[in-house]
């Protein structure tokens, strides 16, 4: 097996355990020694993944996000930089941030030539957002889609309880899609005009896939 493909293996089986999993094992379902898993863990470690353990005890992957090394053709790069691009332009400002932080992270690890190409890169976004756009914050409601949580909107001057399931990002205004499951009908909110938000604890039981599709296919059905 060549070593990229154990690696994203090792991980696979690491996220799949809640509970720690003896170097034995894991050494056994990969078909490799107990040394080279040493060496294998060792690596994952020093490129960010938090694995938690030591030989005779266990180990395990603590929750969080990890991307080992990839290979990029250059229309792969070209993609990434211009949707990056997009978001620090059009994203609020912690998703703006954040696409900052990861050219950083992938500039990291290409060879100096490519990164200076990447900054010079010919395709471009558009002018920027309105810079009362630019220092919003949908953190909170990026949240409640990401945890499947109901909240209690305040909108102008009515009150609305949904689902979060979508959030439209673009030049002018950010827009809310919500589902009220009392009255079964999708809301849309202009994100800047929302005063207040209250996260409740009631969760989503319906599949948030399917809503989106029900809402997409009925404003597909507008437009024709």
């Amino acid at each position: 097996m060549i070593r990229s493909d154990r690696l994203l293996e090792l991980l696979q089986i690491l996220r799949t355990n809640r509970y720690p999993i003896s170097g034995e094992k894991l050494a056994q379902k990969l078909n490799i020694s107990p040394r080279t898993l040493y060496r294998d863990i060792a690596l994952l470690k020093d490129k960010g993944a938090e694995i938690i353990g030591e030989p005779g005890i266990g180990y395990i992957l603590r929750p969080g996000f990890f991307i080992p090394p990839l290979m990029f053709n250059q229309e792969e790069l070209d993609a990434i930089v211009l949707g990056l691009q997009w978001v620090q332009q059009y994203g609020d400002a912690p998703l703006s941030k954040a696409s900052q932080n990861v050219f950083s992270k992938i500039s990291e690890g290409l060879p100096k030539n490519t990164v200076k190409e990447m900054n010079r890169l010919t395709l471009r976004v558009g002018a920027p957002a309105k810079e009362e756009h630019q220092k919003e914050d949908l953190s909170e409601l990026r949240n409640a889609i990401r945890m499947r949580n109901k909240l209690e909107i305040k909108y102008r001057s009515k009150t609305f309880l949904i689902f979060p399931i979508t959030i439209g990002y673009f030049k002018d205004k950010r827009i809310l899609v919500g589902w009220d499951d009392d009255k079964e009908v999708f809301h849309h909110f202009d994100t800047k005009k929302v005063i207040l938000i209250k996260t409740l604890e009631q969760m989503l039981l319906k599949s948030q896939g399917c809503l989106f599709d029900q809402w997409l296919k009925a404003e597909l059905a507008t437009m024709t």
